[in-house]
């Protein structure tokens, strides 16, 4: 009898993207790049990944599997944060340039409030965008992708810059305008581009599967 687990293509693949997507936000954030008047921290254009990616993979192949996939992410992201922290503590080569030491240490360096606030508000957020895509399915049915999408992402971000800018920062300078302007350009991000995002994902997810 044939007992080897079968996953569909859709969900090991989304898997593994979702993986390398939660590795990679960390290190695009140190980076704020200016759109129009906006400015955000580069990482968001992974975390919107992500928010389509656990959407998509809700819409797929159900909520429990989304929210699954969800708590597997905290794996890389948390190995992905050790890493960082041995490679850090051990003494660079002699021969490694001074400015390329300084700037290495610069970007993968980072305060335990940060780190906390980075997995703090990936579980909660990612959580709430797979609960909320999933509870306006189940009042709407299969239609308006679109907007369960983006309702849910617009929600689920604002809740994650609200969890890690007060964990990472509170206390340490005033927060008011770096919360409203975070928010605002996540916003407007979430809005434009995750809903023709979310058709692409959970095309390519049936495309797969087929």
């Amino acid at each position: 009898m044939d007992t080897a687990l079968r996953i569909p293509r859709s969900l090991f693949a989304f898997s593994i993207f979702y993986g390398g997507m939660v590795c990679i936000a960390g290190v695009l954030g140190n980076k704020q790049v200016a759109l129009g008047p906006l400015a955000v921290e580069a990482g968001i254009f992974a975390f919107l990944l992500l928010v389509v990616t656990s959407s998509a993979v809700a819409e797929l192949h159900g909520r429990d599997i989304a929210n699954w996939l969800v708590r597997i992410g905290f794996v890389p992201l948390i190995v992905s944060i050790l890493l960082a922290v041995i490679v850090l503590a051990v003494p660079a080569s002699p021969q490694m340039e001074p400015a390329r030491r300084d700037a290495f240490a610069l970007m993968m360096g980072g305060t335990p409030r940060i780190w906390l606030g980075g997995i703090v508000a990936y579980g909660i957020s990612q959580t709430l965008n797979v609960t909320i895509f999933s509870w306006l399915k189940g009042r709407e049915g299969a239609t308006l992708l679109w907007l369960r999408a983006g309702i849910a992402s617009i929600l689920s971000q604002i809740v994650d810059t609200l969890l890690f800018v007060s964990i990472a920062f509170l206390g340490i300078f005033p927060i008011g305008e770096l919360l409203a302007g975070q928010m605002l350009a996540k916003v407007v991000l979430s809005a434009v581009l995750v809903p023709p995002a979310i058709y692409l994902f959970v095309g390519l997810g049936r495309r797969l599967d087929r």
